[in-house]
């Protein structure tokens, strides 16, 4: 089991910025991504930013140039650095952590998911 504490978040107006910050826990062996998702209301839940452990970043096209995402493996954590927030950047962010390991012929994925931090921008 993998447990997830997120940090930062909150109120931040239009051209601000902001950080998140996730730690991971427990069995953090076989980590292999580390990253965000968001959901704002009435949406489904979306990535924003993944980052593997050979530190090939994914962004959204919506963040791209505005997200920074980082990653320490010796310390398992993961942080988003938000910048030129904008309205629809208004959201629920959950840290996410997939880890993987080799179980009989196979590989095997588990998700572990962060309680979620809400991110407000105001106009």
């Amino acid at each position: 089991q993998v447990q997830l504490v997120e940090s930062g978040g909150g109120l931040v107006q239009a051209g601000g910025s902001l950080r998140l910050s996730c730690a991971a826990s427990g069995t953090t062996s076989g980590i292999a991504r580390m990253g965000w998702y968001r959901q704002a209301p009435g949406k489904e839940r979306e990535l924003v930013a993944s980052m593997s452990t050979a530190r090939v970043k994914t962004y959204s096209d919506s963040v791209k140039g505005r997200f920074t995402i980082s990653r320490d493996n010796a310390r398992s954590t993961v942080s988003l650095q938000m910048s030129s927030l904008n309205p629809e950047d208004t959201a629920v962010y959950y840290c996410h952590v997939r880890r993987s390991y080799v179980e009989g012929t196979g590989i095997r994925n588990e998700d572990y998911w962060g309680q979620g931090t809400q991110v407000t921008v105001s106009s």
